[in-house]
């Protein structure tokens, strides 16, 4: 439960549509944990804004007039690091979502599926790790699995996902694992299901084939 002492998430919103950043700010407000410290509809100003209202979460529209959201998400990533950019879009096609993930976004949520999973990004990302809505998730597997390989795993994975991930292809248990990473095999069990969603992988073998076939994609 939230106390009232405790500091709200600090959220910035840089979308061109009033009306959508309008529905976002309400849903926002209505988190008892969230805040909205500034809105931006141009992308020359999600910059400034940043600096002046010290956000920890940006929710960042991809397509908006004066710098596109790929570009203000690689300068701001470069000059705040501390700041996690939720990436916003009507488009959950292949080339948007790596280009905003290789620019430094943590998440990715489509508009269609802005409310509920908003949340769920934001809290996420908090935490330190990525997260991808449904729509964008198979998107973002067939690049990672399919032809060439688009991307790394380390552009869906978080730090300690790859750990895991590694570990379960030597064949090592959830409890060997917690105990080798000092987590609870809980977690590692939370991990798994996290690895497997992401890499459209559903079961130890095809995770283990994933992880022998991606390093020798490196190695040639």
């Amino acid at each position: 439960m939230h106390s009232a002492s405790t500091p709200k998430v600090r959220v910035l919103l840089a979308d061109d549509h009033q009306m959508f950043r309008e529905a976002l700010c309400h849903l926002l407000h209505s988190q008892p944990d969230m805040e909205v410290v500034g809105q931006a509809g141009d992308g020359t100003q999600v910059m400034d804004l940043a600096r002046d209202t010290a956000p920890q979460i940006v929710c960042m529209d991809i397509s908006m007039p004066g710098m596109d959201g790929t570009e203000i998400t690689r300068r701001l990533r470069a000059v705040l690091p501390q700041v996690k950019v939720v990436a916003l879009s009507a488009y959950s096609d292949q080339q948007y979502v790596l280009d905003m993930l290789n620019a430094g976004a943590s998440g990715y949520v489509t508009k269609a599926e802005a409310s509920e999973e908003l949340l769920r990004a934001i809290r996420t990302v908090l935490r330190g790790r990525t997260y991808l809505c449904p729509d964008v998730a198979g998107v973002v597997t067939g690049a990672l699995v399919g032809q060439g390989g688009l991307a790394k795993p380390t552009a869906v994975l978080g730090a300690r996902e790859r750990q895991v991930l590694k570990l379960v292809a030597e064949g090592c248990t959830s409890g060997q694992i917690a105990e080798m990473l000092s987590i609870a095999p809980s977690t590692v069990e939370v991990h798994r299901r996290n690895i497997m969603r992401k890499l459209g992988r559903h079961s130890v073998a095809a995770l283990t084939r994933y992880v022998v076939n991606n390093e020798r994609g490196e190695r040639h």
